[in-house]
Parts: structure tokens; C-alpha cells; sequence
């Protein structure tokens, strides 16, 4: 039987076992590294610029790595390490507030869906199914065309072409969940909906959810690159990893250091979450648990 909530004692275990599995496995422990890198660069990034990331200087444009520009420069002149810098807070701010909200409502919708009447859950699929039914760049067309290209609507369209996807995971789990014997001897004793999904089923739901939301912060981050890349997401003179890959695949016959300057946080970014995502499966998914 599931249990209702974890004690302090299961919940040390698990982080016992965690440590452990990291030693142990070195893809997970370069992960790990590697996120604590990329989010330390993000929060300290206004400290560690070696260059105002948005200064302009004509007569240095397109110069290669040289000890005052680490990564050389774009073709305006401006520090393309800096930007790299200021690039990955874009980044994990969008894949850190879309998640957060994708991952809270689709884990309200989910459970009201797996838990509540019939009519209820057909109606929240069809809304899913309609939702995954447009390709995410179209999605992002249709948006950008109606209130313009931002940040902000990079953000409202991860989350509105996320939620489908938890609101699925969540509403599966609480489906399997419903009609055990623990969730049954509640209700014989009175406990309302509220109590049941609050106290016993969003316990039991919630880590799967967390596990595969950490795994999608890469996928975020690429989609914003994406965006970005096609002119969609952050405006100029905003530094994002995909408007450098764009100034990059613009002058690449001039120097490749932009292209790579763009292109290798974002496969760092999508291992280092990756390698540690796969490691809390491991640990914290009880049917893929292994011995550590």
C-alpha cells in the first residue's frame, strides 16, 4: 500500500541513497557537476561578465578568442562570452517559471480529471488532445502573431503546450491510485474528495511528476533557443543562447565562435539535466529503483 506521506526518517533515506548513486554512477555525478556549473553561472552571472554584454564596439567585431574576449566577439563587437553569461539566466528563467506553472496546473488538472466524475475527465482529454494536437512552433506562430514576440510569450507557450502533458502523467497515476484499498477505507469513513486527493493521492503523485519535470528543463531551454533563433522569443539587444546561434549561422563563413559560443552550452545544458534527471528516476521512482 502507498504510503500517505514520507517521514523524515524515509525521506534521509532516499537522500542517502541519492549521495550514494552519485559516487557510484559517473555519468550521474558529471550531471550533477554540470548543473550546478550552468545554474551558478546564471545566478552569478551579473558578477562573473568580464564585459557589458550589450556594449558595442565596431572596430573589434568578429575577433577570435583572445585573453580580453574569452569567446571572441559578435559581429558588433560585443563580448560573446558575456552574453553566454547573461544568455543562461534567460534560460533557466524560462525553464524554471513555465515548468513551476505547467507542472502545478497540469497537476491540478490531472488529478481532477483521474479523480472527479466521467464527463469531467472526457472533457479535460479533449482539451489535452487539442492542445498537443498543434505543433509547438505553429503554436508559437499563432501566439507571437496576436501579442508580439517577448520573453513573456515564450513562456506562455511552453506552459500552455506543457500542461497537456502533466495534466496526462498526473491523471494516470491518480487513475491507478483511486480505487485502492487505502484510498476505499477513506471514503468508507467519510473523507471528502478534498481530503483524498490533498492528504493520499498528491503525495503518491507528485515525485514521477517532479523526476520528469526536471527532465524537461533541457527540452525548455531548447525550445527558447528555438524561438530565439527564429526571431520569436527575446527581442535584441537581450543576450539569449539563440540569438547567438542566429548571429552565429548568420556569419559562420567570418568565424565559428559564435556558432559554438550558442550551440555548446545548450548540449551541456541538455546532458548535465539529463545525467541527473536519470539519476532521480533511479532513486525516487519505485519501479525503477536500483540496487545502489
Amino acid at each position: 500500500m502507498p504510503a500517505t506521506a514520507a517521514t523524515p526518517v524515509q525521506a534521509r533515506s532516499q537522500w542517502r541513497i541519492l549521495l550514494n548513486h552519485l559516487r557510484r554512477d559517473q555519468l550521474a555525478m558529471i550531471g550533477l557537476v554540470l548543473v550546478v556549473v550552468i545554474v551558478a553561472s546564471a545566478i552569478l552571472a551579473p558578477v562573473l561578465v568580464p564585459h557589458d554584454p550589450n556594449k558595442l564596439n565596431v572596430r573589434h567585431r568578429l575577433k577570435g578568442p583572445s585573453v580580453e574576449h574569452f569567446l571572441g566577439t559578435d559581429q558588433m563587437g560585443r563580448d560573446v562570452f558575456s552574453r553566454v553569461l547573461m544568455g543562461s539566466r534567460i534560460a533557466l528563467q524560462v525553464a524554471l517559471i513555465s515548468i513551476s506553472i505547467a507542472g502545478s496546473c497540469g497537476l491540478l488538472l490531472g488529478m481532477l480529471a483521474g479523480y472527479g466524475p466521467k464527463w469531467l475527465d472526457g472533457a479535460l482529454i479533449i482539451l489535452f488532445d487539442t492542445i498537443r494536437s498543434f505543433p509547438t512552433i505553429m503554436f508559437a506562430l499563432a501566439v507571437v502573431t496576436l501579442v508580439g514576440p517577448s520573453l513573456n510569450t515564450v513562456i506562455l507557450v511552453v506552459i500552455v503546450t506543457s500542461i497537456p502533458v502533466y495534466g496526462r502523467i498526473v491523471r494516470t497515476q491518480t487513475q491507478a491510485l483511486r480505487n485502492n484499498d487505502f484510498i476505499m477505507a477513506e471514503r468508507a469513513m467519510g473523507a471528502g474528495p478534498a481530503r483524498i486527493l490533498g492528504i493520499h493521492i498528491l503525495p503518491n503523485v507528485i515525485g514521477p511528476l517532479l523526476i520528469i519535470a526536471s527532465m524537461d528543463i533541457p527540452v525548455v531551454v531548447t525550445i527558447e533557443a528555438g524561438l530565439s533563433f527564429l526571431g520569436l522569443g527575446v527581442r535584441p539587444p537581450t543576450a539569449s543562447w539563440g540569438t547567438i546561434l542566429n548571429d552565429g549561422y548568420a556569419f559562420i563563413r567570418n568565424t565559428p565562435w559564435l556558432v559554438i559560443a550558442g550551440g555548446v552550452p545548450l548540449i551541456l545544458t541538455t546532458l548535465g539535466f539529463t545525467f541527473l534527471g536519470e539519476a532521480l528516476r533511479d532513486v525516487f521512482d519505485p519501479k525503477l529503483r536500483r540496487e545502489v
